[in-house]
């Protein structure tokens, strides 16, 4: 019953969102953006509330695997929450890559992440749930994933992978060109056009295909991440979403300012060395009856992303000497 709610509730704000706040195409200010990003950042906080009523109540949430209190729930979440989100700052900088080599207009990018965040969100409940079962069902796997966070992390920090990414290079695009035509030009919000009795997809679904295929590599990233922190269905699954309802305005907020914070990725590699090694100490922990206090993740997320940004304006403040 829980889960449908919440669904429920998550497919109005979208409605709401599509049908109502964003039905006409615009330019999205970054006024505007920030608004909308303290918006559902907001709501996602406040939303830690509920899961901890509704894990104050047996008879209204069953499922409780681990046993939670609404205390320990609560925390779960807001860590879960916060590292999903910061996670999803990486993201970002891909999208805006995507969007400049498809020459996609700002008024009909938000169209475009809208449509994606729906993809993310039916194969991120995919992933969570697969990776929810093979930790249940294979032991070794927690090592493995643990493991791989540990070798994105070091890719993160010392590869300029990331910044030399062509989306027309990929194989998605490929791909897709072989497999049916492509327009030259955009043509408004369409993603499919008519021509000639022949349907041709526009350059607005290529770059909704690679950001729906980009995000399930993300995905690969910061679901075994989660589930470091915990393998409750259903804080993992309303954490992930409640970050990803909040991608698109972030995006537009963050997306012309990214470069100003570039000391961030090695926050982010902190936090994923962090949960990494938190999964593959995973049965140790369980065996001898110790957990890590929730403060000291949340701490640790908190503080490296603090510390990236507040080095990131410092760095920056010192190259504007310079230059001076």
């Amino acid at each position: 019953m829980v889960w449908w709610i919440f669904i429920s509730v998550v497919c109005v704000l979208l409605a709401l969102d599509l049908g109502v706040f964003n039905r006409k195409a615009h330019v999205i200010s970054q006024k505007e953006a920030a608004k909308w990003t303290s918006f559902w950042v907001g709501l996602a906080l406040s939303f830690s509330a509920v899961i901890y009523w509704l894990y104050s109540h047996d008879d209204l949430y069953i499922d409780n695997p681990d046993d939670y209190s609404a205390n320990t729930a609560f925390w779960k979440y807001i860590q879960g929450y916060l590292l999903e989100l910061s996670l999803s700052v990486d993201n970002i900088f891909v999208i805006a890559v995507i969007f400049r080599s498809f020459s996609v207009p700002q008024k009909y990018q938000h169209r475009v992440l809208f449509w994606g965040i729906i993809g993310a969100i039916v194969f991120r409940a995919i992933m969570i749930f697969f990776g929810i079962w093979l930790i249940d069902k294979i032991d070794w796997i927690t090592y493995l994933f643990g493991a791989f966070l540990i070798y994105t992390a070091y890719n993160m920090a010392f590869s300029g992978e990331e910044s030399e990414f062509d989306p027309k290079r990929s194989r998605v695009f490929k791909i897709t060109r072989k497999i049916m035509p492509v327009t030259r030009n955009i043509h408004g919000q369409k993603l499919f056009v008519k021509k000639m009795g022949i349907w041709a997809a526009t350059p607005l679904f290529l770059a909704l295909l690679i950001i729906e295929f980009t995000d399930i590599l993300f995905a690969l990233d910061s679901i075994p991440a989660i589930l470091a922190i915990t393998e409750d269905p259903f804080i993992v699954f309303s954490s992930n979403i409640m970050a990803i309802l909040g991608l698109r305005s972030m995006y537009f907020f963050l997306a012309n300012i990214m470069d100003k914070f570039s000391y961030l990725k090695f926050s982010l590699a902190v936090i994923l060395v962090y949960v990494g090694i938190k999964m593959i100490l995973h049965h140790y922990l369980k065996e001898n009856g110790l957990e890590i206090p929730e403060w000291i993740s949340l701490g640790i997320i908190v503080l490296s992303l603090g510390g990236g940004v507040l080095y990131s304006l410092y760095k920056n403040k010192q190259a504007e000497k310079l230059e001076n």
